[in-house]
């Protein structure tokens, strides 16, 4: 049962457009939850150059099956050209059970 919750990892340039980004993922019920870590900074090879930025990393709480449209979503909204976009399937026993139930519930479609 938990094997359908996800954990989507992003990341963007500012904690205003993470914020903006994560406003909008919850008032379309594609998330249950956003955690947004400001100031990370970012190492990364970019069309064959070596690149340095600060960024918010954006941890998002949702349902498999709302990984598609959440995608499509974050992609409309985001300003980069290629954003990160991860999705990580959480397994069976792995967490606080109360924790999984909650996300399960907030997280799934309702009928």
């Amino acid at each position: 049962m938990y094997n359908n919750l996800r954990i989507v990892y992003i990341t963007t340039p500012t904690k205003e457009e993470a914020r903006t980004i994560s406003k909008a993922l919850l008032e379309a019920d594609l998330a249950a939850c956003v955690n947004l870590l400001d100031g990370m900074e970012s190492i990364y090879k970019w069309k064959g150059k070596i690149e340095e930025a600060r960024e918010t990393v954006m941890i998002v709480k949702t349902h498999y099956s709302k990984v598609k449209l959440l995608t499509q979503k974050v992609l409309e909204l985001h300003s980069y050209e290629v954003p990160c976009v991860i999705s990580l399937t959480l397994t069976e026993n792995e967490g606080n059970p109360e924790y999984l139930d909650w996300l399960l519930q907030e997280s799934k479609d309702k009928p």
